[in-house]
């Protein structure tokens, strides 16, 4: 009898996690051979790590894991994967935009020998805006980064146990999970559904963390910077070389004088300003190898807590 694992990332989701837990029981959970539920508390501010371990107290097969700060939903997820003891295991989302019923067929997926299932969004019922950045995100990463991202991007994933060891062996922080799993190569399915707008609590998603995770998705899995860096200056150079040919040439055969102190200005600021562009993108280069020499862990686990098994309460 093979056991899924339900891995939950939790941050400021107190008014979502007893309603994903009810809605969870409803559909799916009657339906698993084996299951469990790992919540993981990524340094919640609310009373999220309360509302876990009552749901903790009304199921034996919840445990509870709370990280000792907000790490991010990266090592939100890689420690709720180092924890939990199922076959495989699926991750799902608190903010009840997906539906729990995709699991099972994630579930069944993985039973016909892929190793990774993705949910990939068919549909999504947001405003156009945040339509066009997610979209534009994707299209991205399909073309610089990773062709095997689905076009409509995935926010959850069943992985089997071969795929989170090797998850763990990497050990990887400032980057993207689901790059990771892709990178991995493993026998991949995809499986559709309809994401649902949010009508309860407010998003934690920022504009800053949205660029963060681009930087760490090209950073971290994409050479197309730097080659763009050295693109640039090839060009430059070549403009440079050609401007100079042309300026000598006038002066000798039609007398034009060498004046043009404002255009000399403005290729002084154009080209200043590439230089500091592209010494920012290396100092972000720099600083993610200096972070991952640290060898300092994706995160840490303060507490850890499992229900007590009925026949340890006789």
């Amino acid at each position: 009898m093979s056991k899924i694992s339900i891995v939950v990332p939790v941050y400021y989701n107190s008014d979502t996690l007893m309603l994903l837990y009810e809605d969870m029981k409803a559909k799916i959970l009657y339906r698993l051979e084996d299951y469990e539920i790992v919540f993981v508390d990524d340094g919640s501010g609310d009373d999220s790590w309360q509302v876990m371990n009552e749901i903790r107290a009304m199921d034996e097969r919840v445990q509870c894991v709370k990280l000792s700060r907000n790490f991010g939903e990266h090592a939100a997820l890689l420690a709720g994967l180092s924890v939990c003891t199922g076959d495989c295991a699926v991750t799902k989302q608190a903010d009840l935009q997906e539906d729990s019923e995709i699991i099972l067929e994630m579930y069944d997926s993985w039973k016909r020998g892929n190793k990774v299932v993705l949910a990939v969004r068919s549909e999504r019922d947001e405003g156009a805006v945040k339509k066009f950045f997610a979209n534009l995100y994707y299209a991205i990463v399909r073309k610089f980064i990773n062709k095997r991202m689905p076009a409509g991007g995935c926010d959850c994933y069943l992985l089997d146990r071969q795929v989170i060891k090797v998850l763990e062996l990497l050990d990887e922080k400032n980057s993207s999970l689901t790059l990771q799993v892709l990178w991995a190569g493993f026998k991949t399915d995809h499986i559709y559904f309809h994401r649902k707008d949010r009508e309860i609590g407010k998003s934690r998603w920022t504009l800053g963390k949205k660029v963060k995770l681009v930087m760490d998705s090209m950073m971290s899995f994409s050479y197309f910077p730097i080659r763009a860096m050295s693109t640039l200056g090839v060009i430059f150079c070549i403009i440079a070389v050609l401007m100079a040919v042309e300026v000598v040439i006038e002066k000798f055969t039609v007398g034009t004088p060498i004046l043009g102190w404002a255009s000399l200005m403005c290729v002084l600021l154009v080209s200043s300003g590439l230089i500091m562009l592209m010494l920012g993108m290396l100092g972000e280069y720099i600083w993610r190898a200096l972070d991952a020499s640290r060898n300092r862990p994706p995160y840490l686990i303060d507490e850890v807590l499992k229900a007590e098994k009925k026949e340890e309460r006789k």
